[in-house]
């Protein structure tokens, strides 16, 4: 509906421009000439806009790729605009120009949720961003400090377990992203906010706070096509909701960077406190502000406060979405597969050694090369990000023979390339059996699969997104048996998804649970 309206709203100016239709034909008739990859020919002012379907950009630009190559040209709005489609070319991308591509567009979303862009995802390549991302791996989230929220895991997935008990329907969707935010939020900010509250007065709830902010980020804004007509934005709304969005989510962030001071300030002097002992045990404001204290002694990226705020916000973002969405999805494809539905238990089955109760444990995760192989395989067919986050480029470049200029923007189909009839026997098939024996994976090394992307700007929360995805599933699988409510066919399941950054299923997924014991 956004873009709709924004359109609506670019039509006149449309109209205008269209007088100097001759002239900026010769114009992009003199780009032409260049060594430039192939394309659409543009119109005035929406550039190839147009061609672009609201609700599934993957597939209109997959249909584009069909038709002009896997590496077309496209002008949307004001920006040169790289496509990329087939694993071939993403692989000559990431093994040979990388840093080339690394770059990120300052969009008006992120630069304003994110206080510039002082996060890690969607920074520009520079030295805070090294910086960044050097804390991220080092002290957020290696294996150790992954390991340490295993008590948090369990808990918040037995917690989900007891709910479905007691619900004669499950909806899925809700409780999938209420367990990944209660994880997310337990280990970053140290509270899971289970009752949905904000724990102030007037304040909106920690689950309303996300869904506007994910709206936000997936949501049109013209100013990212059309520079010069930030105005558009202003005059549909769209700025004021995303002023109202981050002054929330600072209030937010600013109330529990207050309260871990305040702790701080209680337990300084405390030989066994929980900030300079014991660290793997600590969440993530914890251990941001002990490095925001050295970096204000000392010097360095941290010790602006924002920059704080802007690596929990976006933690707060990425834990959350792309984890529910993949259990969802992954439950979603197995009601529709009954026989793969099966193979599953059984191997739970088998690894509990027969018996019908039980919580399986981290430890037994890695026994389950069926269950991961499901999830590859709905990972294969329903990337969380099935355009990943746009890059750009920070310098020029040749790819295939054609000139890639300096800040160009970059999109990676990753949906595109992950059902390639080229690369994948059977594409548009759910058979986690492809991956039976094969060493294909999602980690960034395989370049066919790429749902977290590859390169120096791959997503650094895999491990930490993929325990709490397997854990999920392997309880609910072997806990409960699932049915479809009210005599609902398998036909019936609406696969639309919804839109935004993270591909949602757009129809909740609501199951009938039966408990095995």
């Amino acid at each position: 509906m956004a873009m709709e309206q924004a359109f609506l709203f670019l039509f006149p100016l449309f109209l205008v421009f269209s007088l100097f239709l001759p002239f900026l034909a010769k114009l992009s008739e003199a780009e032409r000439r260049k060594k430039i990859p192939p394309g659409p020919w543009p119109l005035p002012i929406l550039g190839n806009l147009h061609l672009l379907d609201p609700q599934k950009p993957h597939l209109s630009l997959l249909n584009l790729s069909n038709k002009h190559g896997p590496l077309i040209f496209l002008q949307l709005g004001s920006i040169p605009t790289l496509v990329i489609s087939s694993r071939d070319i993403a692989e000559e991308i990431f093994t040979n120009h990388d840093l080339t591509f690394s770059g990120r567009p300052q969009l008006i979303t992120p630069k304003k949720l994110l206080y510039n862009c002082s996060s890690i995802a969607f920074a520009p390549h520079n030295d805070q961003w090294r910086q960044a991302r050097k804390i991220a791996m080092f002290e957020l989230l290696n294996p150790r400090r992954v390991r340490s929220f295993e008590v948090v895991r369990r808990e918040e997935v037995e917690k989900l377990m007891a709910t479905i008990n007691d619900l004669p329907v499950a909806n899925l969707s809700e409780l999938t992203l209420s367990l990944t935010n209660s994880v997310i939020c337990r280990a970053a900010l140290g509270d899971d906010f289970g009752d949905g509250g904000y724990s102030g007065k007037g304040g909106v709830s920690v689950h309303q706070l996300l869904s506007e902010t994910q709206s936000l980020l997936g949501g049109f804004c013209a100013a990212d096509f059309f520079p010069i007509m930030g105005w558009v934005d202003r005059l549909r709304g769209f700025h004021g909701r995303l002023e109202k969005n981050f002054e929330e989510m600072d209030k937010f962030f600013g109330r529990i960077i207050q309260e871990h001071l305040i702790s701080r300030e209680k337990e300084e002097g405390n030989e066994a406190s929980t900030m300079d002992g014991g660290e793997e045990h600590n969440d993530f404001v914890n251990v941001l502000l002990r490095l925001h204290k050295d970096a204000v002694r000392h010097g360095g990226f941290l010790s602006n406060i924002d920059h704080v705020k802007a690596i929990l916000v976006e933690a707060f973002i990425a834990g959350t979405d792309t984890a529910s969405a993949t259990i969802t999805w992954t439950m979603t494809e197995l009601m529709r597969n009954p026989r793969v539905m099966n193979k599953v238990q059984a191997e739970l089955k088998q690894i509990t050694n027969g018996k019908s109760h039980g919580f399986i444990q981290e430890n037994e995760l890695d026994k389950l090369e069926y269950l991961k192989q499901v999830i590859k395989e709905t990972m294969r067919l329903r990337p969380p990000v099935p355009l990943l986050l746009p890059r750009e480029t920070i310098q020029p470049c040749e790819i295939r023979g054609y000139t890639i200029p300096a800040n160009t923007r970059v999109i990676i189909n990753a949906a595109a390339i992950s059902t390639d009839p080229n690369v994948w026997e059977r594409p548009l098939e759910f058979w986690p059996e492809r991956f039976d024996g094969s060493r294909v994976d999602f980690k960034g090394h395989d370049f066919q699969l790429l749902p977290f992307g590859s390169g120096r700007r791959k997503c650094p929360g895999i491990s930490f997104a993929m325990v709490i995805v397997e854990l999920a599933l392997a309880n609910l699988l072997h806990s409960f048996d699932w049915s479809l409510p009210g005599g609902m066919k398998v036909e019936d399941i609406n696969m639309d998804s919804a839109v935004g950054i993270t591909t949602h299923k757009k129809e909740p997924l609501c199951l009938v649970a039966k408990p095995k014991w």
